[in-house]
């Protein structure tokens, strides 16, 4: 099994949902589709020779490339494109879902550059297209594995736990015309009973504009306010309706500001009432609270990978299945493992109702197994300081990392869903976690932190994180942190039909057939997991949710076409993981 699919239906827009669910205008337009495309030497100035389908980066086989790029390449894509209904009295905003990693785009005499493989950008055309047809060229390197950036788990030679590379577009292109003074973010920071609200307006917007806003509780009226753009408001709510897994209430929102009477934008959001913090309980214990009160989570790790689409999920439905078939065994959060998603899929564990652990993609070289293995694993945590030894000695690529962790802050801090970040993973490409703990907190006062999660722990952020797969999963000394099991398990089964590659599958626990790999599972749980409940876990991340590659330690294979356990019993599980 090497893919789902190879084609995409003819003629039809791939991904052709309104990208940013936060932030919905009607008049839109989406420029995925059949692009032209050349790889070839950074030097060269090549035109497209061949068709490629965006948003699929070119090593997916739903590309129609499906050929690796190499750090001393190029990707040059082009294509035509004309605006519909074009105004020259509006403004042109071209947005990027995510472009992997360094990428130059041109449209006439304009230029512009953006660096970082996560996160979405938007450039402002306005002065370099015109009614008719108009031509735009991107042009994307990737050193993937060979430089610092933070790439996650993407390798040019895959293999175990490292999976094919990724790079160019892989997320939505698409372009908006706005009125010169237009909504450029709208911030939600809830309390239990209330929430402020405030609106990034552009350019100059805020200190002449007026913002409107209705909110809506199941599909009613339920309060109209008018303020200023450039201050705050306090919306508070006599019988407030709080977001939680179980029931993930969402007000929805209405928002556009005027200038001298005149509406000049107008879009629709939405928030959630929830809080999360890490504070001790009537006990003293340590734990997670939501909305003021413990909360067990129940998690699963989740790469984000897929057979035909490698980073890009081969359709919208696609994107919110796997979180469904989380929901459906119990589980109640995901976390996203060393990627960031499209903004689609928060939005799906907004509407679902999934907690969201938050992964800072990864950077640097491996620092090597007895660094990222070894030494944890017999209770040695090495300063990380010592920017020789985790192979962070250049100041750029640290620059990078942090430059990066900003805009992935920004990016999605008003989701409902995200409850924590983690900025670093078992000490790859990790630097001065407690410094990065600091900056997140600053960024972003109302989310825990998991600093350096399994190990190399500094003592910093808010949980004792504990990553165990072969060994037996104890309680560590109390220390003021919460007790989380961030990775566990791997527990893996070859299914015939389903794998990546049967010859060079990797797990770290294989099981011949559904039934052994169910009673494991179940073992597990029953005498290491459950008993720690008393002793303050209070968190759980199973590896994980589906196969990748040639890892094969998923509850579903990598084609999400059979679960390998029996689902019964893992939500059997789940029901007794509970404070």
């Amino acid at each position: 099994m090497r893919t789902l699919s190879t084609s995409f239906p003819v003629g039809e827009i791939p991904l052709n949902e309104y990208p940013r669910p936060q932030l919905v205008r009607e008049a839109w337009q989406n420029l995925n589709g059949t692009w032209h495309c050349d790889i070839c030497r950074r030097e060269n100035v090549s035109p497209g020779r061949q068709d490629i389908l965006v948003p699929f980066a070119p090593e997916s086989a739903l590309s129609g490339v499906q050929k690796p790029v190499l750090p001393d390449q190029a990707i040059w894509y082009s294509r035509t494109f004309t605006i519909e209904n074009y105004d020259p009295e509006k403004c042109t905003l071209l947005h990027f879902g995510a472009v992997d990693h360094d990428c130059t785009v041109r449209i006439g005499d304009g230029c512009w550059k953006h660096s970082g493989g996560y996160t979405p950008f938007t450039f402002d055309i306005t002065d370099y297209v015109h009614e008719g047809e108009n031509e735009i060229v991107v042009i994307v390197t990737d050193d993937t594995d060979k430089g610092d950036a933070p790439r996650g788990k993407q390798v040019l030679e895959p293999k175990g736990i490292w999976y094919t590379a990724v790079s160019g577009i892989w997320q939505t292109v698409w372009l908006e015309q706005v009125n010169p003074i237009y909504i450029e973010a709208v911030h939600f920071t809830p309390a239990l009973d209330s929430v402020e609200v405030s609106v990034d307006v552009s350019p100059d917007g805020a200190k002449y504009t007026d913002v409107h806003m209705k909110i809506y509780e199941n599909g009613e009226f339920l309060d109209e306010y008018t303020f200023p753009a450039s201050e705050t408001l306090r919306v508070e709510f006599k019988t407030p309706h709080h977001w939680t897994p179980e029931d993930p209430f969402l007000y929805d929102v209405e928002i556009w500001p005027t200038h001298g009477g005149t509406e000049k934008d107008h879009v629709t959001t939405y928030f959630g009432l929830r809080t999360f913090a890490v504070e001790e309980d009537a006990s003293g214990t340590p734990r997670f609270l939501l909305n003021g009160k413990p909360y067990f989570q129940r998690g699963l790790l989740d790469q984000g990978y897929w057979p035909d689409g490698l980073y890009t999920a081969p359709s919208d439905e696609a994107l919110r299945s796997d979180i469904e078939r989380a929901k459906a065994l119990g589980f109640n959060m995901l976390r996203k493992h060393i990627k960031v998603e499209p903004a689609r899929w928060y939005y799906h564990c907004d509407k679902i109702g999934m907690l969201v652990w938050q992964d800072m993609p990864s950077g640097a070289a491996y620092p090597g197994d007895l660094l990222a293995v070894g030494l944890p694993n017999i209770g040695i945590n090495a300063e990380d300081k010592n920017y020789k030894r985790f192979k962070r000695e250049n100041e750029a690529g640290r620059a990078q990392f942090t430059a990066e962790l900003r805009e992935m802050v920004k990016a999605l801090r008003d989701t409902v869903c995200v409850c924590t970040w983690v900025p670093f993973n078992e000490g790859w490409g990790q630097f001065d976690a407690a410094t990065a703990t600091k900056l997140l907190w600053e960024l972003d006062p109302t989310r825990p932190v998991d600093h350096a999660s399994g190990w190399h722990d500094q003592g910093a952020g808010d949980y004792k994180s504990i990553h165990k797969y072969i060994f037996k999963v104890r309680a560590p000394r109390p220390d003021g942190r919460a007790f989380a099991l961030t990775e566990f398990g791997g527990y893996s089964q070859i299914l015939d039909g389903h794998v990546w590659d049967k010859e060079k599958s990797f797990g770290y626990r294989m099981y011949p057939d559904r039934q052994t790999l169910t009673d494991a599972y179940r073992k597990l749980h029953e005498e290491q997991i459950l008993p720690l409940l008393k002793k303050g876990l209070c968190v759980t991340i199973y590896t994980q949710l589906t196969d990748v590659e040639l890892e094969v330690n998923g509850l579903f294979t990598y084609d999400r076409a059979v679960c390998k356990l029996d689902e019964a019993t893992v939500k059997e599980i789940n029901e007794k993981l509970v404070l």
